[in-house]
């Protein structure tokens, strides 16, 4: 009898077709509609009407409230910069004396004065250059805030795309069962197996809705996060159009050394830590630019009238004057010492925080690198031996069943071994894309390709 068994499973084995040994697609279901379940799938994904995680971003990017303000950081910036570029103002000033209060009725004096201060030394464009690095400070912290909700938005979008890979290894599962419960249902119809074996399949197929009921609501959950993410409304639908087996988030570079390459060039923190290190170096020259004497011009207009008394009658005296000069501010004590020493102390710091974020970047990206190159091989060995096999061993154990050479606990094992087989992908799947979207961060690039 074992050797008529052995016999029967090559047999079957070789029945089986050679896609399904090699493939990870899922089978086709029938055409009938399934008693066991309804299929939720096309509630979450659809090639034709769903939503890319490039889409998702740009809407992300236009409707984020962290976004905006950030960008009206960027706006006071750009005003400050308009303020640096005036010139000052000069001054004007009036004066009238006479000498009534005093005894002196005939005495009168007029006076008119402009002040006009001079930015010598380069004070003007050294305060410019330090607003511009502002400025330019301020659009770097939009594109790291952008980045940061890129990452969120990534989590979510995994969350989504692992919930929805295990609904589908569900239904597969269900699929097999759908068959196999009606083979058990004439068999104990018939006489020929215990009703014990019909109530143990069903108590496993419970047990997989149930499980999958669970999968669903996580699938919710993260579709809800994704809505709230791009300002989509929650009664409104949310379909993906990626799997998280195909899924790329888009062109990334082969090697580590290319990738640091550009990480350094285009990643949103280390160009902003470079600009901190012109900002505070710029703030250094200005330091330096305040520190120099301050000039003025000045004009001044006099025009006075003096009565002396004399024997002969009053004698009346007009005067006026025209003078100009310069004023020169002695800079003997205050010379700026601490706020130069607080710029270079800045530049410093500026320095170390972009060497030791530029060691991070290196860290992350070859990181990455090393949990992709295993994902990948990992994953090859699923996708040639275990996969095929663990289907191959469900349909092999269901057609042995099916002739009444074994148990349907038998049947039951096998059909767990092929859920833990396809949990195990879908970690590694989960894996190689966190990976990429690590690597995808730590590069800075944007997401459109």
């Amino acid at each position: 009898m074992n050797r008529f068994i052995s016999i029967l499973a090559v047999v079957l084995t070789v029945q089986i077709s050679f896609a399904q040994m090699v493939s990870i697609a899922k089978p086709e279901r029938a055409a009938h509609t399934n008693s066991l379940y309804r299929s939720v799938l096309e509630n979450y994904r659809s090639a034709d009407d769903g939503i890319s995680l490039a889409e998702i971003v740009k809407r992300v990017v236009v409707s984020s409230g962290e976004i905006a303000v950030a960008r009206l950081e960027a706006e006071k910036a750009e005003a400050r910069l308009i303020q640096a570029q005036q010139r000052p103002n000069p001054t004007l000033s009036v004066e009238q004396g006479s000498g009534g209060i005093v005894g002196s009725s005939g005495d009168r004096e007029f006076s008119l004065g402009l002040s006009v201060p001079i930015e010598a030394f380069g004070q003007r464009g050294r305060r410019i250059d330090a607003a511009r690095a502002d400025v330019a400070l301020k659009r770097a912290e939009v594109a790291a805030k952008e980045r940061a909700v890129t990452a969120q938005i990534l989590t979510a979008y995994l969350e989504a795309l692992v919930s929805l890979r295990e609904l589908e290894v569900l239904e597969e599962v269900l699929d097999l069962d759908e068959e196999t419960i009606r083979s058990v249902q004439i068999r104990v119809n018939e006489g020929e197996t215990a009703p014990l074996e019909l109530n143990l399949l069903q108590a496993e197929i419970e047990k997989i809705r149930a499980r999958r009921s669970l999968t669903e609501g996580k699938m919710r959950a993260a579709i809800s996060r994704l809505k709230f993410f791009a300002a989509v409304p929650e009664h409104e639908p949310m379909k993906l159009t990626e799997d998280i087996a195909t899924a790329e988030i888009r062109k990334l570079p082969k090697d580590a050394a290319a990738a640091v390459e550009i990480a350094l060039t285009e990643r949103p923190e280390i160009r902003l830590l470079k600009l901190e290190e012109e900002l505070a170096e710029a703030e250094l020259r200005s330091a330096a630019a305040r520190s120099k004497p301050d000039v003025s011009a000045n004009a001044r207009y006099v025009q006075g009238r003096s009565s002396l008394d004399d024997p002969r009658g009053p004698f009346v005296q007009k005067d006026r004057s025209l003078t100009f000069g310069v004023s020169i501010g002695i800079p003997i004590f205050d010379r700026g010492q601490g706020a130069r020493a607080e710029a270079a102390i800045s530049i410093r710091q500026a320095q170390e925080r972009r060497l030791f974020a530029e060691r991070v970047v290196r860290s992350e990206i070859a990181a990455s690198f090393h949990r992709i190159e295993a994902a990948d091989r990992a994953l090859a060995t699923f996708k040639i031996g275990v996969l095929p096999r663990s289907r191959e061993n469900v349909e092999t154990v269901r057609k042995v069943y099916e002739i009444g050479a074994l148990k349907i606990t038998d049947l039951i094992a096998e059909q767990r071994k092929l859920l833990e087989a396809n949990n195990d992908l879908i970690e590694i799947l989960t894996e190689r894309y966190r990976a990429q979207a690590d690597l995808f961060l730590a590069l800075g690039l944007p997401m459109e390709k």
